[in-house]
């Protein structure tokens, strides 16, 4: 969107809370949640129609699955936000060629999987149905794919992880709704409305949605990698995290920004996951 489109959005709302609060909260909450790119194109389908695709659901929503098969370990991959399974392109050929069972998933609302709205706790759900199917030994998830995978670890504690790697993760959900207040500029009847419409939707203030929080009772060997010039993601959330994982190394990096995108970087995710448990 264009900065005027912005903020003719965010004015027009500002001004029907005075009038409709509750239905102008839901309003931006619903903004907040849908994403305006994501689904696949032709030439993306055409990579991940090399993989064994397969349908799971979770309650009655489609989740899109993409298996690379190989004898070794299973790996999944969760992309981020406006993205999908095709963002891993590079890194699934690198770990196929190496005998890696890789499998991807589209998140709620992204590629070919289903829902009109994405949320990172729905996407935790998503994750956990994968998780049941497909069993893997490794998590890694890029931007809020990793705060999901961070939220999934910590309610389900799967003991069959032995490793997990955030990529441009998220920390405080508090600072991505802030992010995203400050970009449409709206009032604080509207911030404070929407503070009370995540309660009543997912049962915690926002503040309870936090990575370095969760990430505490997480026992996974972790990888961080985060890039100083990050321009999505403060660099200094990577930190928080790592400050608050104890099984963690974080890698920083200078110039690749929030996609993380270069042979340098899947080189260290492919040397951590090679890493023999001592």
């Amino acid at each position: 969107m264009t900065n005027h489109i912005v903020r003719f959005i965010g004015f027009s709302y500002n001004t029907l809370s005075y009038f409709a609060p509750n239905y102008t909260y839901n309003k931006t909450l619903k903004l907040f949640s849908t994403p305006r790119k994501g689904r696949l194109t032709d030439r993306q389908a055409k990579f991940l129609a090399t993989s064994k695709q397969k349908s799971l659901y979770y309650n009655d929503l489609h989740i899109q699955t993409y298996n690379w098969e190989g004898p070794k370990a299973t790996i999944l991959v969760a992309h981020g936000w406006e993205s999908n399974s095709f963002r891993w392109k590079k890194l699934i050929k690198t770990l196929h060629k190496q005998g890696y069972n890789i499998v991807s998933l589209d998140a709620p609302a992204h590629g070919k999987s289903g829902s009109d709205t994405f949320d990172a706790i729905l996407y935790c759900e998503f994750i956990n149905s994968v998780t049941q199917h497909y069993k893997p030994e490794i998590l890694i998830g890029h931007s809020v794919g990793g705060m999901s995978s961070v939220f999934f670890q910590h309610k389900y504690q799967n003991t069959n992880l032995k490793k997990l790697v955030l990529l441009g993760a998220p920390s405080e959900f508090t600072n991505v709704l802030k992010s995203y207040t400050n970009m449409l500029g709206y009032n604080k009847r509207i911030q404070e409305g929407l503070n009370q419409v995540v309660i009543k939707r997912f049962g915690h203030k926002p503040s309870y949605f936090s990575s370095a929080a969760f990430v505490k009772n997480i026992n996974l060997k972790g990888l961080i990698i985060h890039d100083r010039e990050d321009d999505i993601i403060n660099y200094d959330e990577a930190k928080l995290i790592a400050s608050n994982y104890k099984n963690a190394k974080l890698i920083t990096t200078n110039g690749f920004g929030h996609g993380l995108k270069d042979k340098s970087i899947n080189d260290k995710i492919v040397s951590f996951i090679n890493q023999k448990d001592s």
